[in-house]
């Protein structure tokens, strides 16, 4: 079982833990599940406020970083991606967002069929076990637990007043009926635990004897017969090793891992791989184009209402803030990425919510450093469905070099109007009653900067990703899809890929639970084929035995 088995899942991220927990359900089948990090045992993880300590941390991150981008100042944009079990759902800032039932009407629009918001609403529910309990909208019993936040602040209340006082409604489940409004995130933790896919879905399970998990095993290539995905290349304590799979191979790598292992396996674009000196197996023009990230812009106000700030730069107070954490698992050490979040339009006239607030009650010079020595807060807004579409590109035919990332933020004027609204929303809040009385200044960007020019500017100097790649290997049936609907690779057979490269378009809001959804749509669709593909080979093989049997007996008439 060593070196075959019927499923060979890469990358034990998000996607990848919940794909070996439902695979591998079936004692039948024999899954190995490789992840090119470590097992999640660092500490950190498991705090939800850990993604501070271990977001760029080369022992769990991939520490990932975008091609210098003139639309955004010349910067490269730091990407983090997880490098360990659970993926990114174990570095990430735990906020369970589902986005909105048109996005996935819009998949379906796009060719898809069984993508609509009715199609996959079972899924986020077959996964959930929703602390407020059974709804419409809401599971309970499955292996993710979603719960309420553990931690309140007087500033996010205010600024949640504010919001109601410019007209946006407040919404109490954004993942409901509707999502536009503003109230507090839901997010994946449990008791003041860090609840990732490696923790709901591997850990139960890794005692299977069926399911072999191995970590610190670089994916080098697919291997293949002709046409066909019949196996794996990686590295493994130094030795390059290979598996075969029986059934299938299944890249859950991430919007930057899948198109890269594709890629260096010889399927994507030709020019990219002639440039890298690969040779081409299968030509797949969309493989690594379509890139899309969430791009926010940080609005950072001092206050005179004490915040967060206040609290980790004390150290008496720090102090306390970890005995709360060890007596009652409350307090700051359970903070998720935001406290309040707010969906809701750049102008009057759109249609529905296209851009998304993270409100946190403390602020520093950039996601995972430390915190302003002064009472501020941080009002993030980024767009939700930005045009502007980037690419994940090999610049060699080494595996293990990182590929060129051009994330092109910025690069579509139709987003400009957006972004600009954004921040004008911001401000808006920002100067609501309830709020502005507790304002000192805006120390970023400040006031100097007024037109909508500047703000533009501001959207270039003062924004950072929000770590969200998605639309790598999309899904579809146009010139540039890389997977049909039911995620196998275009031209290629026992091939799928199941991460957030899928999404031909960006969700309207936060990827981790829409990824796990995929997965778990994925593994029903697997399921399925198999299935089918043993009925099929049983009718071959009885109609062969007919065929036979009738020939005989024809020979003895």
């Amino acid at each position: 079982m060593q070196h075959e088995v019927d499923y060979v899942i890469v990358g034990a991220g998000s996607a990848g833990c919940v794909l070996a927990n439902r695979l591998s359900a079936d004692p039948r089948n024999t899954v190995l599940l490789l992840e090119a990090g470590g097992p999640d045992t660092n500490p950190w993880i498991h705090v939800p406020v850990g993604y501070f300590k271990t977001m760029h941390d080369p022992e769990l991150d991939w520490c990932y970083r975008t091609e210098p981008d003139e639309a955004v100042a010349g910067r490269r944009i730091d990407w983090p991606r997880g490098k360990v079990l659970g993926g990114c759902s174990s570095l990430n800032g735990l906020l369970y967002v589902r986005g909105q039932r048109e996005d996935y009407d819009r998949w379906a629009e796009l060719g898809n069929t069984g993508w609509r918001f009715n199609d996959v609403l079972p899924y986020f529910m077959k996964s959930e076990d929703q602390e407020r309990g059974a709804s419409a909208y809401h599971g309970v019993g499955g292996p993710l637990k979603v719960s309420d936040l553990r931690l309140r602040r007087p500033i996010a209340d205010h600024f949640i007043a504010a919001a109601q006082e410019i007209g946006i409604p407040f919404n109490d489940d954004y993942n409901g009926a509707t999502q536009e409004g503003v109230g507090y995130f839901q997010q994946t933790a449990h008791k003041g635990f860090r609840w990732s896919t490696a923790k709901g879905f591997l850990k139960p399970v890794r005692d299977r004897r069926n399911l072999i998990v191995r970590t610190r095993a670089q994916t080098r290539s697919v291997l293949f017969n002709g046409k066909e995905a019949v196996g794996i290349e990686y590295v493994h304590e130094g030795a390059v090793k290979t598996v075969r799979a029986r059934v299938e191979v299944i890249l859950a790598a991430g919007a930057i891992g899948s198109p890269q292992i594709l890629q260096n396996s010889g399927v994507g674009p030709a020019d990219v791989l002639n440039k890298a000196g690969v040779q081409v197996r299968h030509e797949l023009a969309g493989v690594g184009q379509n890139l899309q990230d969430h791009l926010q812009v940080r609005l950072v106000f001092k206050t005179r209402e004490r915040t967060l700030n206040d609290e980790v730069n004390n150290p008496l107070k720090k102090a306390l803030v970890g005995l709360q954490y060890a007596i009652s698992r409350t307090g700051p050490l359970t903070l998720a990425a935001s406290q309040v979040a707010i969906f809701t339009r750049s102008s009057p006239d759109v249609a529905r919510p296209d851009i998304q607030f993270h409100m946190q009650p403390l602020s520093a010079d950039k996601p995972g450093q430390g915190a302003h020595p002064f009472s501020a807060f941080t009002s993030s807004v980024c767009q939700l469905r930005p045009h502007s579409r980037g690419s994940v590109e090999i610049r060699s035919n080494d595996p293990l070099h990182y590929p060129a990332i051009h994330a092109n933020y910025l690069s579509d004027e139709r987003d400009h109007p957006v972004v600009i609204g954004g921040i004008k929303v911001a401000r808006r809040i920002a100067a609501a009653p309830s709020l502005a009385r507790h304002i000192v200044s805006e120390f970023i960007p400040g006031a100097a900067y007024a037109t909508d020019a500047e703000l533009l500017d501001v959207a270039r100097k003062f924004s950072q990703s929000i770590y969200h790649p998605a639309g790598t290997c999309k899904m579809g049936s146009d010139a540039r899809a890389v997977v049909d609907e039911r995620l196998k690779v275009r031209g290629i057979g026992r091939l799928r890929v199941v991460d957030a490269s899928i999404m031909p378009e960006l969700v309207s809001g936060n990827t981790n639970a829409p990824v796990i959804m995929i997965a778990e749509k994925a593994a029903d669709m697997i399921l399925e084929d198999q299935r089918y593909q043993h009925v099929t080979r049983v009718d071959e093989a009885n109609v062969s035995m007919i065929e036979k049997r009738m020939a005989h007996e024809g020979h003895k008439g």
